[in-house]
Parts: structure tokens; C-alpha cells; sequence
């Protein structure tokens, strides 16, 4: 297992996954990323993405059945595990404590 943290992007495409629970393949990841945050991103980003997070343990693949519609190619569908999940919940709360522990913080830009 590489690093322990996750990166930006392998934490996005975690929260995807969740989002999109059973309907969690390559390509519904991608639209989905572009239609919630307009992130374009490359099919070799998001497969070296989903291959790390895959070899850290944090996410599960396996196939769908084959597909007339498809010419016969089975959809590989993605889940988050509950390594995943509590890779998740601490990155949220070190950022939640990194944001409070700023003094006198503003979002208005001067």
C-alpha cells in the first residue's frame, strides 16, 4: 500500500463513487465529476485514480454483465469500503480543523 493520505483528486473520485452508489463506473464518474464540479479530467487520470486507490484497499471493483447495447463489454463498477470511509471522515475532519484553527478568517477577498 502506497501513502497513507489521499490525494485531492483520489478523494473527489471517492466521494463520486459514493455519490453515484450503485451506478459507479468509469465513464458515469467522469460525467459526474464534470457536472458537479466542471472537472474535465483525462479517462488514464481517472483509471490511474481508481488503480491507486484500488491497490490501497479504499475502493472495491467488479464487473457488471455483458451488454448487447455495449457489444458485449461488461461495465466495471466501483464502491467505496469502509477503509475507504474512514480514509474519508479523517481527511474531512483534518481539513474541518485546519479551517477553524485559522484567526479571524474572512472569505472576502481584499
Amino acid at each position: 500500500m502506497q501513502g497513507k493520505y489521499l490525494g485531492e483528486f483520489q478523494e473527489v473520485v471517492m466521494l463520486t463513487i459514493l455519490v453515484l452508489d450503485d451506478n459507479a463506473y468509469g465513464v458515469s464518474i467522469k460525467k459526474e465529476l464534470k457536472n458537479r464540479l466542471n472537472r474535465d479530467c483525462s479517462r488514464g487520470a481517472l483509471h490511474t485514480a481508481l488503480t491507486r486507490l484500488l491497490e490501497k484497499g479504499l475502493i472495491t471493483s467488479e464487473m457488471g454483465g455483458a451488454n448487447a447495447k455495449r457489444g458485449g463489454r461488461r461495465k466495471r463498477y466501483y464502491t467505496v469500503t469502509n477503509k475507504g470511509k474512514v480514509a474519508l471522515k479523517e481527511a474531512k475532519e483534518m481539513r474541518d480543523q485546519l479551517w477553524q484553527a485559522i484567526p479571524d478568517f474572512s472569505l472576502k477577498i481584499v
